[in-house]
């Protein structure tokens, strides 16, 4: 990805300005792909994820990408601000205090494996995020998740968990994909 840190503050900011914007107007800010520089109005998926006091706030992002990166990033602020079902909508007292951090996704690319433990022994701590799927339940780990659980089978266990699968579930139509991210962060206002 052709993203630098320029682009990443202004990415920063737009997620920012999208969260106050819908503190006032109940929406995200509108983008106009136009005004900002080619790289950001390239077809990306992202995710938002905002954390106060170091505790996650909200997190919401997309896993294709469908529409240019500023659009994603606006709405994806306002998502991960108001409409995470985890947490109460962020309120404009917290607005202040809350960290933002962006994660630009690579396209996923599917695993291919034959059982469980050549699933783990595929995946690459700290790079990989993975998409895991089965049947009508999945769900995604971003690659800082790996913080959190940094061994392969727990990381894979709590995958499962979030999927809400069983942690030793295992079936023959279990499907998996890794990507990987550039992220950008950024501390309160």
């Amino acid at each position: 990805m052709d993203l630098n840190p320029e682009h990443g503050r202004r990415l920063i900011q737009l997620a920012r300005d999208s969260i106050a914007h819908g503190l006032r107007e109940g929406c995200p800010l509108p983008t106009a792909p136009a005004d900002y520089a080619p790289p950001l109005r390239r077809k990306l998926a992202a995710f938002v994820t905002l954390n106060t006091h170091g505790a996650l706030r909200g997190c919401i992002g997309s896993l294709q990408a469908r529409r240019p990166l500023v659009a994603d990033i606006s709405e994806n602020a306002y998502a991960a601000a108001f409409e995470d079902p985890r947490f109460e909508p962020l309120t404009a007292a917290e607005l202040e205090d809350i960290d933002i951090h962006i994660s630009v996704l690579a396209p996923p690319r599917q695993i291919t494996f034959r059982d469980e433990a050549d699933l783990i022994d595929q995946l690459r701590p700290n790079i990989d995020g993975v998409i895991l799927a089965d049947q009508e339940k999945s769900a995604t780990f971003l690659p800082s998740v790996w913080r959190h659980y940094p061994a392969p089978a727990q990381f894979l266990r709590e995958l499962k968990r979030k999927a809400g699968m069983d942690q030793d579930h295992w079936s023959d139509t279990i499907k998996a994909s890794r990507y990987t991210t550039r992220q950008f962060g950024a501390r309160g206002g």
